[in-house]
């Protein structure tokens, strides 16, 4: 009995056996690499698929709409399962929730892979998703009980690759793939990654925190969450295929609404609710959610959006499409490497205002591709919105989250993590019938002739796109006006390190030096705090 006792303890990290004298000890650095990697195997499955769309509609016979079903309904699930993250960490430990999501996670893979029908490999996709949805949350609920508040920007940033990068590969692998062998060989090697993964958490992987055996879940409100925006998109998505007044689009549509209603309600009046939305009392953190949401609904759109454009009317292979987005992995990487260690430095709002307005000047420039543009301008124009994706991201989840008490950090992460999983499964639809309602209109009006498909085709992606512009600008928008208060510096702020760097103004190196949440709240004098906010 007593050598079980040991090797159970032995098996949990605490916070002060995880990280002393500055540094991850050996144990909970190899733990956190698997965890990361585990996260970025999901999120690298979420858009894998993104190339390979094109074939995949074409060889089963089925419209764009029901065929982006494959990557919108991976973020709708994963966005019911991020609520269920704050029970499962209680009552599961790192262990067994991770054992157990990656043996789901590679029955899915092979389901996907072995499936004939379109709806089965969709059920394959569900049940990566259940099997990948909780590990970014358990990834970062993990990241903030280990790093103290000033160096989790750092933390948050080189972690955070793992979210960000991941689906900006995806594609990439995802089309050469296609090309090479066919659209099921992704499902292979997703099926022998899952396998991999886990036999490495059984051997390596060290729990996290403590467990509490008696914590119950709401199952209730995951069906509300399940009918609500499952519905919703569903019936949303088939307006392509059915007028508004059939029985498959405006029945779903109020199910989907009435779901989400009693879902928000219930979770408002609740005790012990599933997803506690009294976190969004607090202004900085509802405003980080807002914009991070925002992101995500451009995002998800136009990593769909791109690829069909790319070889549906350009006639490029998925190799090539996938090969144009790539550089927008490394954009991203660029970016949200520097992107957390500057917001210890200087606070998240300058950070992410520069983030929001390149990305807002990416896709401005995206929107005026035709059918002659170079198809290296494009990838270029890709490039330069995923550094914005990542100088703002993560900053700004990892300000709001900062911005609430220790206890409420799990429920803040359930919050913003579910909040930007349902944004992404829904921008992609929404982008995509207003794209395909564009493409029509202007096909009737040159004439429904065949010569004038590419052409109709085009002005839609580029229409699709100045609405993402626009989703953009609002973002800078919010972060200018809203991103307030401790931690989130000031532009005069970054100014004044930015000269002192170049050796212009000398700045004592204890202010350099210091976080800019600290800067705000013990350094500055109540008039400069004032200042600052203003």
């Amino acid at each position: 009995m007593r050598k079980k006792e040991l090797a159970r303890q032995g098996r949990t990290l605490s916070k002060d056996g995880a990280y002393v004298n500055g540094r991850l000890t050996r144990e909970a650095f190899i733990s956190l690499a698997i965890l990361t990697a585990i996260t970025f195997l999901g999120n690298f499955t979420q858009l894998q698929l993104a190339s390979a769309l094109p074939t995949i509609v074409h060889e089963f016979g089925i419209s764009l709409t029901t065929g982006q079903w494959l990557t919108s309904v991976f973020q709708l699930v994963m966005g019911v399962m991020v609520p269920l993250t704050g029970y499962l960490t209680k009552r599961f430990s790192t262990r067994q929730i991770v054992i157990t999501s990656m043996t789901v996670f590679t029955l899915g893979s092979l389901l996907s892979w072995q499936s004939q029908t379109f709806g089965l490999v969709l059920l394959g996709r569900i049940l990566e998703a259940v099997g990948t949805g909780t590990m970014w949350p358990v990834l970062q609920i993990t990241v903030f009980s280990i790093y103290p508040l000033a160096k989790r920007g750092m933390a948050m940033g080189t972690v955070g690759l793992a979210m960000s990068v991941a689906p900006a590969i995806g594609p990439t692998l995802g089309g050469w793939q296609t090309d090479a062998n066919g659209w099921r060989s992704i499902f292979l090697t997703l099926s022998i990654c899952g396998a991999v993964a886990l036999l490495i958490s059984i051997v390596g992987l060290h729990n996290f925190g403590q467990r509490d055996t008696g914590v119950k879940a709401d199952f209730f409100s995951v069906a509300l969450s399940i009918f609500g925006f499952g519905g919703l998109m569903f019936g949303f998505t088939n307006i392509e295929n059915y007028p508004i007044t059939s029985p498959m689009t405006w029945p779903f549509m109020i199910i989907g609404l009435a779901g989400i209603i009693w879902f928000v309600l219930r979770q408002l009046h609740h005790t012990d609710p599933l997803l506690n939305l009294r976190v969004l009392k607090i202004k900085n953190f509802t405003m980080g959610t807002i914009v991070a949401s925002m992101s995500f609904f451009a995002f998800s759109s136009v990593t769909v959006i791109l690829p069909m454009y790319i070889q549906t009317d350009r006639g490029y292979s998925a190799t090539m499409s996938g090969l144009v987005m790539l550089p927008g992995a490394i954009g991203t990487a660029i970016a949200q490497f520097f992107g957390g260690r500057l917001l210890d430095r200087w606070g998240a709002r300058p950070v992410a205002l520069t983030g929001c307005s390149i990305l807002f000047l990416g896709t401005v420039a995206l929107s005026m591709i035709d059918s002659g543009t170079w198809i290296g301008l494009v990838s270029i124009c890709q490039f330069i919105r995923q550094i914005g994706m990542g100088f703002t991201l993560m900053p700004l989840t990892t300000w709001s989250l900062n911005n609430l008490a220790p206890k409420d950090v799990s429920a803040g992460s359930a919050v913003t993590n579910t909040a930007r999983q349902i944004a992404g499964a829904v921008g992609a639809p929404i982008l995509v019938i207003i794209m395909e309602s564009i493409t029509t209109l202007r096909h009737s009006a040159l004439g429904d002739g065949p010569s004038t498909q590419i052409a109709s085709n085009i002005f839609g992606v580029q229409w699709a796109l100045r609405i993402s512009a626009l989703i953009c600008l609002g973002m800078v928008l919010l972060v200018y006006f809203g991103v307030r208060g401790n931690g989130a510096g000031s532009g005069r702020q970054m100014t004044r390190m930015l000269l002192r760097y170049i050796h212009v103004i000398h700045t004592p190196a204890t202010e350099a030096s210091a976080p800019a949440g600290q800067l705000e709240s013990s350094q500055l004098e109540p008039t400069d705090r004032q200042a600052e906010g203003r």
